[in-house]
């Protein structure tokens, strides 16, 4: 990346099994990126956070990428029922995964 222009740095939390699909679309951008294992949320998934370096006029063609990389998905978990007289469990549906993307503007950076 060139230190005289302005840049943007997109911080995007994808699940893994998104993770690649989503470093070869921003790669196809030319998109300086680093891709970081993380665990999160509730359910303790594993993510990956990805730090995008783009010019600030393709920040939304890398985020339409994303949007297109990064699907969400239906899984379940097991709540037990509070009324049950048994602790029996129940499987309840929850809504995981797509992106959750972060935009910075970047006004200095040096590679040393």
């Amino acid at each position: 990346m060139d230190t005289e222009k302005n840049s943007s740095l997109i911080i995007a939390i994808v699940q893994a099994q998104d993770a690649d699909s989503a470093t070869e679309a921003m790669k196809k951008l030319g998109a300086q990126i680093i891709k970081l294992p993380s665990m999160g949320g509730f359910l303790g998934r594993r993510n990956a956070t990805l730090l995008i370096g783009i010019q600030p006029e393709e920040e939304d063609k890398a985020i339409q990428a994303l949007r297109k990389n990064c699907r969400q998905r239906v899984e379940y978990i097991s709540i037990p029922l509070e009324s049950a007289p048994l602790p029996l469990p129940a499987p309840t549906p929850v809504n995981i995964g797509g992106a959750n993307i972060f935009t910075l503007e970047v006004e200095h950076f040096e590679e040393i």
